[in-house]
C-alpha cells in the first residue's frame, strides 16, 4: 500500500511539474495508458460540467430572489448572492481546468497512435489503425467544441453577476435591488443558453467515452 501511495504521489508531482511524459510512462507500467487516461479525463470533466450547471441553475434562483426582498434583508442576500457567485467562480475555473487535463493527455495519445502507424508489417492492420484514429480525432474534435463553447458562456454570466454583486456590496439599498431586476431577464437568457450548451457537452462526452470503451 505504501508503495503504491509513493508511485501515485510521484504521478500527481510530475503532473504538477509538468512532467507530462514521465507521467504517462509511470502510467503505462502500471497498466494504465493514455487511452484509459483520457477516458478517465472526460468522464472527470464530463462531471465537472453537471456541477457546474447546477450551481449556475442555483445561482439563477439566488439572483432571482433578491428582487423580491425587503429592506431589512439586504445584507443576508448579499451574503447568499456572494456565496453563489463564489461558488461559480470555482464551478468555472475547475471546468477550465478539466478541459485541459483532457486536452494535454488527447494530444499526447494522438501523437503516440500516429507515430506508431508506421511499427506495423500488415498493410491491412495499419489501414485499419490508421481509419480508427481519423475517426477518434473527429469524435474529439466534436466534444472539444462543445466543451469550449460551454466554457466560453461562462465568462459573460460571472461577469454580470460579478458586478451586481459588487454593486449590491457598496448599495445596501432599493436602487441597487432595482439594478438586479433589470439583468434578471438577460441572466435568465444567458443561463438557459449556457445549460443547453453545457448539456451538448455532457452528451458529446457520454458518446466520445462509449465509443472508447467499444
Amino acid at each position: 500500500m505504501r508503495i503504491w501511495t509513493s508511485i501515485l504521489l510521484i504521478s500527481t508531482i510530475l503532473v504538477n511539474s509538468g512532467c507530462q511524459s514521465v507521467y504517462y510512462d509511470i502510467n503505462e507500467r502500471m497498466g494504465k495508458h493514455k487511452r484509459d487516461i483520457l477516458v478517465e479525463r472526460v468522464e472527470e470533466a464530463q462531471e465537472s460540467q453537471e456541477e457546474a450547471k447546477e450551481q449556475f441553475a442555483d445561482a439563477l434562483e439566488a439572483f432571482r430572489a433578491t428582487v423580491q426582498v425587503d429592506g431589512g434583508r439586504l445584507q443576508d442576500t448579499y451574503d447568499r448572492l456572494k456565496k453563489e457567485y463564489d461558488s461559480s467562480v470555482r464551478e468555472a475555473n475547475d471546468v477550465r481546468g478539466r478541459i485541459g487535463a483532457v486536452q494535454g493527455v488527447a494530444e499526447a495519445l494522438f501523437k503516440e497512435w500516429g507515430s506508431e502507424l508506421g511499427d506495423y508489417t500488415n498493410d491491412n492492420l495499419r489501414r485499419a489503425s490508421e481509419t480508427q484514429l481519423r475517426a477518434t480525432k473527429k469524435e474529439y474534435e466534436n466534444l472539444l467544441k462543445a466543451m469550449q463553447n460551454a466554457e466560453a458562456k461562462m465568462g459573460p454570466v460571472l461577469a454580470v453577476f460579478h458586478d451586481q454583486v459588487l454593486f449590491l456590496k457598496h448599495n445596501l439599498n432599493a436602487r441597487a435591488i432595482a439594478s438586479i431586476q433589470n439583468e434578471v431577464t438577460n441572466m435568465e437568457r444567458d443561463v438557459a443558453s449556457l445549460i443547453e450548451d453545457m448539456n451538448v457537452a455532457i452528451a458529446e462526452a457520454e458518446a466520445f467515452v462509449r465509443g472508447l470503451k467499444e
